[in-house]
């Protein structure tokens, strides 16, 4: 069946409605605690989002032919406009959306209901970081890495000891240590040969960790791109890397989200030069006939840091 575009109503038009006592369904799109929090007067609720939505649909109604209004939070938001496509696929035929969703519907002065009517949830859109100091839970971070070669990858994690985040007008930068000489692995788990891979990646041919225990990583400075959705990477993070004794500078994308409580989230994914900081073993740029000792120069590494506001 192809979809086609749903009709869509405005808020007057929706208010005349219930006056009129037109008989139709009002149906609130979004999550749970936003309902819970504000929904339109009548609004019955069925979140796009969860799998079940349609199952949702049908404990409200299982009249294809019913009149359906359906909203979401605002023009910028497509989430009545997703549900009105599910149900139209499902051969739902008498669908509106309300133009503008709940905001549009607010900013006509109609009333609403719920336990925040005052204070409604921000959209957590966009990135809009929180001035302060924040402390690096070492727990809960962590940088996960991979090495490979043509027939083989290795892959493993290394802590994060310690690291602050200072937020000024929005822009993160701050200091982060990392203990090298916890190199972990998780390839060869269970494996004789986990150990000695280990200790060769500590060794000089690799970290070097018994005279570089601890690298260190500075943000320098922390951008926040023009539209830093939450969902994508929304910072660019330039800084310099100290890695077995070398200083060299290391750029990358983050995807950073701020709690309510004011955690804040970061995650990056990127690939790391190696020979940048001297770690050449295995490298055809300085090796010839290496044969089973060929490793490739970059390493892929993922890192999460979660970090708390300092009191």
């Amino acid at each position: 069946m192809e979809t086609t575009e749903i009709e869509k109503i405005s808020a007057p038009a929706v208010n005349r409605w219930v006056a009129e006592e037109k008989p139709f369904i009002l149906i609130d799109t979004l999550i749970n605690d936003h309902f819970k929090a504000i929904h339109l007067p009548g609004a019955r609720h069925a979140c796009v989002f969860e799998v079940n939505v349609l199952d949702q649909i049908a404990a409200i109604t299982t009249d294809k032919h019913a009149r359906l209004v359906l909203y979401g939070a605002s023009e910028k938001s497509m989430d009545a406009a997703v549900a009105a496509e599910k149900l139209e696929r499902e051969g739902f035929d008498n669908l509106y959306t309300l133009d503008g969703g709940i905001s549009s519907w607010q900013a006509a002065g109609y009333p609403a209901e719920g336990e925040s009517v005052d204070t409604p949830p921000l959209p957590e859109r966009l990135l809009a970081l929180r001035d302060g100091t924040y402390r690096v839970d070492a727990d809960q971070s962590l940088v996960e890495w991979a090495g490979h070669n043509p027939n083989t990858k290795h892959d493993g994690t290394v802590r994060i000891k310690k690291g602050e985040i200072r937020v000024k007008t929005g822009k993160p930068v701050g200091t982060f240590e990392i203990d090298m000489d916890a190199i972990e692995n998780k390839s060869l788990v269970g494996d004789e040969s986990q150990p000695v891979l280990i200790s060769h990646l500590k060794s000089n041919d690799f970290f070097f960790t018994r005279l570089f225990p601890t690298a260190t990583f500075t943000i320098n400075s922390g951008t926040p791109r023009k539209e830093p959705y939450v969902s994508a990477p929304n910072v660019d993070v330039q800084g310099e890397l100290t890695l077995r004794g070398v200083k060299a500078g290391l750029s990358f994308p983050a995807t950073v989200y701020q709690a309510i409580d004011g955690t804040i989230t970061a995650k990056a994914r990127f690939d790391l030069d190696r020979t940048r900081w001297d770690i050449i073993y295995g490298s055809t740029r300085f090796f010839e006939h290496l044969g089973m000792h060929l490793v490739f120069d970059f390493i892929h590494v993922d890192v999460k840091i979660v970090a708390v506001k300092k009191a």
